[in-house]
Order: structure tokens, then sequence, then C-alpha cells
């Protein structure tokens, strides 16, 4: 069974196919600037053939056509024809309380992800294009499943969801706590209960997704307790351009003195706060090393802002769930920034956590960076949405 991924935004559609009989990527890539001028795709198979072709692209639709073009080219194709796609699967951010699971696409599922494009208004309306443009290229015949970020999350209980807001805007505009990453959380959970040798449904597990945006889940008996994104995923800690969570009138106050729209401030935080918005450098943390590696100290505070947001919440994770046997770090900066994974770990030596400094610095995708004598293990475990998101649509599937 060959099952196609896609992750949609409003002017973005980035896909992978799999070869669900060995769990086997086959190919991938990425549709850019839906919608406006100089759209292109640029596609890349297993064994390293590669394509980048421009073309206008005014909707999804077209990207689609696009990408069913790339999958039986000639020269970089994967397949001979579009019958080889047994199913598609959609990553969605926003489910809301309508989806706490994985569903097949149908008009009613449709119509609920639009009814939640109000808490997430960029993703979710392109979610929404990317499944209508798909049924068209691909026709109805062809099973769609959609899996939804927030799913993994709502387990938590309502002392970690509901916000110290009058009631009534949960009930009016279910206002609260949702977390995002969820499809990597549950991915490197259970990879990580591997790892440790136990069920884990018996353990007590904090995850760490550290990337440009991050977030970090505390995951106890296999369930979701607490995370740090909440009704978007401006909260939590500081990211590449991202604040994460302020003293609310830190929000008005500004707005006040700058005379901000609603609109301008939440541009200010998702898009010019983080690290950036302290460095003055850049979103991408790279940028950000070579500045602090040179010498400029408000790179180097931006990183030690990160390191002590991130120890923190590991920290309250860890009293939340009464304990913790075992932290993983994932994503872009929790996969490759040995510095960072060790600089958190240093606030942690409290609790007993050692790092081994020689199995920190090592490159992998799955490796231990804990000392023999640390009181819990730590790992660094490679995330892959795509594949949860292609095993959640071949077992839909399956069970029709």
């Amino acid at each position: 069974m060959k099952i196609l991924v896609i992750n949609a935004g409003s002017s973005s559609l980035k896909y992978q196919l799999f070869d669900m009989d060995n769990e086997q990527m086959l190919c991938k890539g990425n549709c850019e600037r839906i919608g406006g001028e100089g759209s292109f795709i640029g596609h890349k198979t297993a064994d390293g053939r590669e394509m980048t072709k421009e073309g206008f692209m005014p909707d999804h639709t077209a990207a689609f056509n696009f990408v069913k073009d790339a999958l039986m080219d000639a020269e970089v194709g994967v397949i001979k024809n579009l019958d080889e796609v047994s199913a598609i699967g959609h990553r969605i951010v926003q489910g809301g309380a309508l989806f706490s699971e994985s569903v097949i696409v149908d008009e009613e599922v449709v119509k609920g992800i639009e009814s939640l494009i109000p808490l997430a208004p960029l993703h979710n309306k392109g979610h929404v294009q990317a499944i209508r443009g798909c049924q068209q290229v691909f026709g109805d015949k062809v099973p769609e499943v959609v899996v939804f970020d927030t799913a993994f999350h709502s387990t938590m209980p309502e002392k970690a969801f509901i916000y110290p807001v009058p009631y009534e805007f949960y009930e009016k505009y279910k206002v609260r706590r949702y977390g995002f990453h969820g499809t990597s959380h549950r991915y490197v959970s259970a990879e990580l209960a591997k790892n440790i040798g136990k069920d884990l449904g018996d353990l007590k597990l904090i995850t760490c997704h550290i990337g440009n945006g991050s977030s970090i889940t505390a995951v106890k008996n296999g369930k979701v307790i607490d995370t740090t994104m909440g009704l978007t995923p401006l909260d939590g800690f500081m990211m590449g351009s991202r604040s994460g969570a302020l003293d609310p009138s830190v929000v008005t106050f500004i707005m006040e003195k700058e005379g901000l729209s609603p609109s301008e401030m939440s541009d200010l935080l998702n898009k010019k706060s983080g690290l950036l918005g302290i460095s003055g450098v850049s979103t991408d943390d790279r940028d950000v090393t070579k500045a602090e590696n040179e010498g400029n100290a408000r790179a180097a505070l931006a990183h030690e802002i990160l390191y002590y947001q991130i120890a923190k919440y590991i920290g309250s994770f860890w009293v939340a769930m009464g304990g913790c046997d075992g932290i993983c770090f994932t994503a872009g900066l929790g996969e490759n920034q040995p510095i960072l994974r060790k600089k958190v770990c240093e606030y942690l030596e409290c609790l007993g956590l050692k790092v081994c400094d020689e199995r920190n610095n090592q490159r992998g995708a799955n490796f231990k960076i804990s000392a023999d004598d640390s009181a819990i293990p730590a790992f660094v475990i490679a995330t892959n949405e795509e594949l949860v998101i292609a095993r959640d649509t071949k077992a839909l599937v399956e069970s029709k």
C-alpha cells in the first residue's frame, strides 16, 4: 500500500509518499508560493534523484497537479499511475474539541475543520483548500484521512487546559489550551518508551520538540497531562520569532505605547520576537550561534533565556507528573544542537540528570545522551510526523 502524506499551509504544500509494506519514504517535495508569482515545486526521491520546476500555481488544485506530475515523471517519478496511491493522509493543525483522533474525510469532517478556522486562520483554511484540491485531482475513490496536531493533547485534564479568565469565554468561544506538535510528541514518546525498554503506559515522560516552533509535553502513562503551547502555537517558551508566554499586561502596555492594532501586535509577538527579537540577528539559530561565537552579547542572552525557559518547563512537568522516567529532545534544534541539550540538562542536575559529553556530541536519529549514572535516561530521537500520519491513514482505511 502506498500512502501520500500532505502537510498544507495557506501558500505551501509539502508531501511525502510512503510504501507502507516496509514503511519506507519513496519521495518527498514541497510546492511553494501557491497563489502568487514564482510558484515552484522541489521534488526529491529516496534514491537521490531531484527536480525543481517553476510554474504558476493559482490554488491548491494546481499544486496537486504539479505533485501528480512529479510522482509520475519519467526522470524522477516513483509510480507509473495514480492508481498506485491507495490513500492520502493530511496533517491538520487545529482539531479543537471536535476531533480527539484521526478520522476518514467526509463532508461533515471538512465542515468541522472549516468551523475551527477562527482558532487557526492560516493553517486550517489552507488544510481545507488542500483537501478540496486533492479530491479534484485524485478523485473521490481515493480515501483521505485527517490527522490532528491537537489530538494527542486531548487527554489533558481541565485543570491543565482551562485558562483563568471568565469561564464564559470557554463556553462561548472555546478559549482553552489545545497544544500543538501532538503528532511529533506522540511519535517520540513511543520511541522513548522503546529505548527505555518499558511499556509507554507505565512511564512518566517529558518530550521536548525544539525547533523554530517549539513545545514541551508531559506524557504520563501514555496520555498527555500538560503541554506548553496553548490556544495557539504562540504560548510556551521563546522560539525563533515567537515570544512564548508573557505577562498579559506587556501586550496591552506595548499596544498603548506604540499605537498598535491587535493584528499588528499579533504580528510583533509571532514574527518579530523570540530569538530574533532578543538577538536582533535572525530567527535561524545557526545565525544566532554564529553571532554569539563572534561576541554578540544579545545573541548570547537570547540563548541563555532559551535554555533557562526550556529547563524551567521540564522541571515544572517533572513536578506535575510526580517524577520522570525519561526525557527526549527532537526537531531541528533538539536533534542538532548539542550545546542546547547540554545547557538545558545542566539546570536539571539537581534532579539527578547527568549528560555524557561524548554521547551528547554525536549525530544520529536515535541515541542516548545521559551518563550511565544519571538518575533518568535522556535521548535524542528524530521525529517522524509523516510516518505517524501514514500509519493512521493505513489503519483507518484498512478498518473500513
